[in-house]
């Protein structure tokens, strides 16, 4: 089935709009969204409703500008993968080799009776593939306890600030024993930067972006990005929203965090789903090998699995789990779906999402991926989260 025949004869494009629509009516509605369906050669589908700031009167439109949050992470795990490809990068040699400062970092097994941390030497040591497969032991302080109580008791700087004292946490276990959502491709970030002897950004502009014609997408936006930046909004305990006026991350950043720190339009990020689905290949040139996709795109947990995401912080993240019951795994670096999704996305599809309620999905099989992205937070926020598988599901019903 291609996305073609959704779209001719499943639905119109005032189908979607309609979906679109629905999502930002009623007491549970979300201030905006922007969402787009690709095949192969290009979108079939593009639109936008609502506003970028609730009550300002700024229509929202395609070309909106959306802190992309943890969608950055595919795009960082892009550049390592390229780092791979050259002979420059060994997944499996301690990631120490390329950034001594991961080397440093010690497990905490618990807090003492003055709430001190408790902290040992891990019993082995951290590698790239471990960062790429979020099997390191980092953790995020909104979806793990412990972090969390680093974070109020000791001062533990938030991911958000975009500096080197918030990725120099400790681990939550031992390397490699299980898989834990976090900060790893913010440090895989580092090595990319240790190996290139660039930032972050730069490598992605020469290597990813302009391969790809991403011109909106980056770590520091451009004064026309920022015009067109949509506000992030607080879900009340009421309902209702608040934008978030001036909350935003750093303009000129300390870290490029390759875990969050990106922003970018729905259009660019098309683009870079495309190239997914082309097996590497993208506008202006290859951005990956055929063969390095293939090994990318498959799950590379070994009897672990990807679960619930407890929301920690109420004000930042519900808890969060997709498709309770499908068994879920991790590639590089995307989630998995390991069984046919209840939207009807395929087994073996790729998808991965946004604290702010942006998510995405790539199913390379029938050459269709999508995005749907809204600025609210907390994370799976059931207006935003809801109105995202409706569209899904109607792509594939």
């Amino acid at each position: 089935m291609t996305i073609e025949d959704v779209a001719g004869k499943a639905f119109s494009k005032e189908r979607f709009d309609g979906l679109l629509a629905d999502a930002v009516r009623g007491p549970a509605g979300v201030p905006g969204v922007v969402a787009m369906i690709t095949d192969r050669d290009g979108n079939v589908y593009e639109g936008s409703a609502g506003e970028r700031a609730a009550g300002f009167g700024d229509p929202m439109s395609t070309d909106s500008v959306f802190a992309l949050f943890s969608t950055t992470k595919a795009i960082t795990g892009t550049a390592v993968l390229q780092c791979v490809e050259e002979g420059l990068l060994d997944l499996d040699a301690p990631a120490a080799m390329y950034v001594p400062d991961i080397g440093e970092l010690k497990v905490l097994d618990g807090f003492g009776d003055q709430g001190e941390p408790i902290l040992r030497e891990p019993k082995r040591e951290i590698t790239t593939r471990m960062l790429m497969l979020h099997t390191a032991g980092f953790g995020y302080d909104f979806f793990n306890e412990s972090y969390n109580r680093l974070s109020q008791e000791h001062g533990q700087p938030s991911v958000i600030t975009c500096t080197k004292a918030a990725l120099t946490t400790p681990l939550l276990f031992d390397p490699g024993e299980k898989w834990e959502y976090g900060t790893n491709m913010d440090w895989a970030g580092q090595v990319v930067e240790s190996i290139r002897g660039q930032r972050l950004g730069d490598v992605m502009r020469e290597r990813i972006f302009e391969p790809l014609e991403m011109a909106d997408t980056a770590f520091s936006m451009t004064p026309s990005m920022k015009d067109r930046l949509a506000t992030i909004h607080q879900r009340e305990s009421d309902g209702t929203l608040t934008p978030l006026v001036g909350f935003e991350l750093p303009a000129e950043p300390e870290v490029h965090m390759g875990g969050h720190g990106l922003h970018g339009t729905v259009g660019d990020y098309m683009k870079f789903i495309r190239m997914w689905l082309n097996d590497g290949a993208g506008n202006q040139g290859r951005v990956l090998s055929q063969e390095t996709v293939a090994a990318a795109t498959k799950n590379g947990l070994e009897g672990q699995h990807v679960g619930l995401l407890p929301g920690v912080i109420p004000t930042l993240s519900n808890d969060a789990e997709f498709f309770p019951g499908v068994p879920k795994g991790w590639a590089y670096s995307f989630m998995t779906n390991e069984e046919v999704a209840p939207t009807g996305r395929p087994a073996g599809s790729l998808a991965w999402a946004g604290l702010a309620n942006l998510y995405y999905w790539i199913d390379r099989q029938s050459g269709v991926g999508g995005f749907w992205a809204t600025q609210i937070l907390p994370f799976a926020d059931a207006g935003s989260v809801g109105g995202y598988l409706d569209f899904e599901s109607a792509v594939y019903r």
